[in-house]
């Protein structure tokens, strides 16, 4: 689950170029699917992410067959489905103090820099470098705002992921509906979006 966690978070901020002067999309402008490698881990390896942009969702699926989630950014909520424990977790986004803080938009003093160009599984894409405040990392990003490698550093943790598969198309909303008759877990105290630990 860290390993999702710090994949997830620097796939988040490989839109954080959108502040910068030059502003590529801070999302997908269309509906896709890609398929990630994701570094450090198992030979083969793979995380999924679908946009359905009408519907502002985002839905991940973890590698290694962990189970899925879906951030739904205009309701400022996210699930998380465990498939073999059949359970799901429901927990706000950046939501105040109970909240789970995954970044939406870089910080202000972000810096951020633009290279060069590249293709990744034949898709052209802009490079984009980020820093703040010991953060780091470089982004490939398309036109039409997919993210298709990213590398970052976050608390001297480091993860990376590249698009092997890249697949424009309509979105099935039954795929960002959590599902039914799953049992409902709470967060654990302390953790974010959960109780505070006593």
């Amino acid at each position: 689950m860290r390993s999702f966690l710090i994949a997830a978070l620097v796939a988040t901020l490989a839109a954080a170029p959108a502040m910068a002067q030059e502003r590529p999309p801070l999302m997908p402008t269309r509906d896709v699917s890609v398929t990630y490698r994701v570094a450090g881990g198992p030979a083969g390896q793979e995380m999924r992410m679908a946009w359905r942009v009408a519907d502002q969702k985002l839905r991940v699926d973890m590698p290694g067959g962990m189970g899925w989630s879906v951030m739904d950014q205009r309701a400022k909520t996210m699930f998380v489905v465990m498939e073999q424990q059949r359970m799901i977790m429901q927990m706000p986004l950046n939501n105040g103090p109970g909240g789970v803080s995954i970044p939406t938009q870089p910080p202000e003093t972000a810096k951020f820099t633009r290279g060069g160009t590249a293709t990744v599984a034949g898709q052209s894409c802009t490079l984009w470098r980020y820093e703040n405040q010991g953060a780091t990392g470089e982004s490939c990003m398309t036109a039409d705002g997919v993210m298709l490698r990213s590398t970052g550093t976050v608390n001297g943790q480091t993860a990376s992921m590249e698009a092997t598969e890249v697949n424009y198309g309509p979105q099935d909303a039954a795929r960002f509906t959590a599902p039914t008759g799953y049992q409902q877990m709470q967060m654990p105290a302390g953790a974010p979006g959960g109780p505070p630990a006593r």
